[in-house]
């Protein structure tokens, strides 16, 4: 058999000889197989060279392509020169202080009518006075401690009554410092007749020394009530005062 089969009529002459529809539907996929074969061959060139290099531009999924564009950092730089603008005459450097404002003046009650009555004021009232008052002196010790000379130094006095007479009995307090120690004695007027009735005596030592206003000294009650104000007194280093005489005298009622 040929190859290719051809049917001819009676009146065949190789002039009249035409192929069949068999061998013209052969040339057509032959022509289909060569371009599917040519489109294989183009897409695995494609892919190799898409694997080869996966940044290439051709590539559709190219991961770099994708990012989004890196920032360029550009360091701000201070200006060349810089000179400070002074204010000008009309510009306020802080804000404008608010306006003041002025209290108004309130009104003042004038009363038209003179006051017939003029208050008084009220009298003050007056200090209680202590029951007993005190004057104080200075002696020479040795005129009641002669055999002491000037080697003494004391205080001492009586207490009398509104009429004059003695009190016996009567508490005497000497508080303060002397010879850079603190004092606080007492005794009862009576125990030193050498003074008189009432007498009483404080030793303060052998050796007369100037203070001033350290001692104090004061008569009270049998409940320690104050019958007096405390009295100040000084001391000399004077031989000719280094007794001290306090005279104490119930005021008149």
């Amino acid at each position: 058999m040929s190859k290719y089969d051809y049917d001819y009529d009676d009146d065949y002459s190789p002039s009249s000889k035409k192929p069949s529809l068999s061998s013209f539907h052969l040339d057509v996929w032959d022509m289909l197989s060569i371009l599917v074969i040519l489109a294989i061959v183009g897409v695995a060139i494609y892919a190799l060279a898409v694997f080869s290099s996966p940044t290439a531009p051709f590539n559709p999924l190219n991961p770099i392509r994708d990012l989004p564009p890196t920032a360029t950092i550009t360091q701000i730089q201070p200006p060349a020169t810089w000179t400070p603008t002074p204010l000008g005459p009309t510009e306020t450097p802080f804000p404008t202080p608010m306006p003041t404002f002025t209290l108004e003046a309130s009104p003042t009650v004038v009363s038209l009518i003179t006051p017939s009555v003029t208050p008084i004021p009220p009298t003050p009232t007056a200090t209680p006075k202590a029951p007993f008052s005190g004057t104080v002196t200075y002696i020479d010790s040795s005129i009641i401690h002669p055999e002491a000379a000037c080697n003494w130094q004391g205080v001492a006095g009586t207490i009398l009554n509104a009429k004059g007479a003695d009190m016996i009995g009567v508490t005497v307090r000497l508080v303060g410092y002397y010879d850079s120690k603190t004092k606080s004695e007492l005794t009862v007027s009576g125990i030193a007749p050498a003074y008189g009735k009432s007498g009483f005596e404080f030793f303060l030592g052998t050796t007369p020394q100037n203070s001033n206003n350290l001692l104090t000294i004061q008569i009270l009650d049998q409940s320690a009530i104050p019958l007096s104000d405390a009295i100040p007194i000084n001391t000399y280093a004077d031989c000719g005062k280094n007794l001290i005489l306090v005279k104490f005298k119930e005021n008149a009622k």
